[in-house]
């Protein structure tokens, strides 16, 4: 990984985004890059400017957090994909009564089973889960606390839309965030 952080490829969590991108790729998309790309477009076709779009857990990592099970364990398509939104400017998307675990921060996921905390976002989860032909579910979230989730519970995520700020500030200065100070 050293090699993939010297050519500017970014670790985060302990995997570098090639790797993430690998197995995005193969475990959700069935190794078909072009499918990826469609996902990609659809995404970038209809989020801010200002709003990142990350994707996180088993499609990057290769094993659920939970219990350590491969990705699909359960048959093929059973797996979900759990995108995250990075801004406040998405915040705004999501009921602010019942669609926040933490108010005006992070919010939860957008699901089958609680279409009403996003009514917005429906037909776009439904483009993209026809799309990645599994369900896709949709949180937003802030910039640090996406952060906070890679540094202390370090939880990778794959960047496919965008830049969080953090990200930005980083390159300006000509650093790395994953590469300074990590061992």
């Amino acid at each position: 990984m050293a090699d993939e952080e010297e050519q500017g490829d970014v670790v985060r969590a302990g995997l570098s985004e090639t790797e993430m991108r690998e197995n995005a790729i193969r475990l959700a998309f069935g190794g078909d890059e072009a499918r990826f790309e469609a996902f990609r477009e659809a995404i970038r076709a209809v989020v801010p400017p200002e709003t990142a779009v990350v994707l996180r857990g088993s499609a990057v990592t290769g094993t659920r957090w939970e219990d350590g099970a491969p990705f699909d364990a359960d048959g093929p398509g059973t797996s979900d994909l759990d995108l995250t939104f990075v801004g406040s400017e998405v915040l705004v998307l999501f009921d602010p009564e019942t669609a926040f675990y933490v108010p005006g921060i992070h919010t939860k996921p957008l699901t089958d089973g609680q279409l009403d905390i996003a009514p917005v976002l429906v037909p776009l989860r439904a483009t993209l889960s026809r799309l990645a032909g599994r369900p896709v579910n949709i949180q937003a979230t802030r910039d640090f606390w996406m952060l906070l989730r890679e540094f202390f519970q370090r939880q990778p995520y794959l960047t496919l839309v965008g830049r969080l700020a953090d990200e930005t500030k980083e390159e300006a200065k000509g650093g790395s965030l994953a590469g300074e100070g990590a061992s």
